[in-house]
């Protein structure tokens, strides 16, 4: 990941307008890491500020709408560097990880459904599997959405 990544949210162009238009949120998630989930909590409480204009929250979606798109510029960039690759492993892994996680699944679907097998999988497991196949699906499909678009657009 690239350096503003690892960013506190105060030291963000997001943290910069928090300061001067809600320097109370700034207050309560400025320590947060933006790209991990600090941004929708931000939102969340801009939507839920009396004291925020109309103006001020399109503003803030506008930002947010932009930080999005320069991650997934990142991705992009990243994802075009592993298929410039002379790594077989870098052009197959994500590929290979939605195989794995498809195969899985449905194995624990067989065995789930096979009444004679007594197989239980705890909640832990199943919640981090759920991630998992969620952020890689996301990732892959909706990512490539993504960068097809924006390929065309240049």
């Amino acid at each position: 990941m690239k350096n503003r990544d690892r960013k506190k949210l105060r030291d963000t162009k997001v943290g910069v307008w928090l300061k001067e238009k809600a320097p109370e949120v700034l207050d309560t998630v400025g320590e947060l890491l933006p790209d991990q989930g600090a941004l929708g909590v931000v939102k969340r409480l801009i939507d839920l500020d009396p004291n925020m204009t109309a103006q001020d929250k399109m503003d803030f979606e506008k930002m947010l709408l932009d930080y999005e798109a320069n991650a997934q510029d990142n991705v992009t960039e990243r994802w075009k560097s592993d298929m410039q690759s002379d790594s077989w492993l870098s052009k197959n892994i994500r590929p290979m990880v939605l195989i794995y996680l498809i195969f899985v699944f449905s194995i624990f679907v067989a065995i789930d459904s096979a009444d004679s097998v007594n197989f239980t999988v705890n909640n832990a497991y199943i919640d981090t599997f759920t991630i998992l196949m969620t952020t890689a699906f996301t990732a892959y499909f909706a990512g490539r959405s993504y960068e097809k678009v924006s390929i065309r657009k240049k």
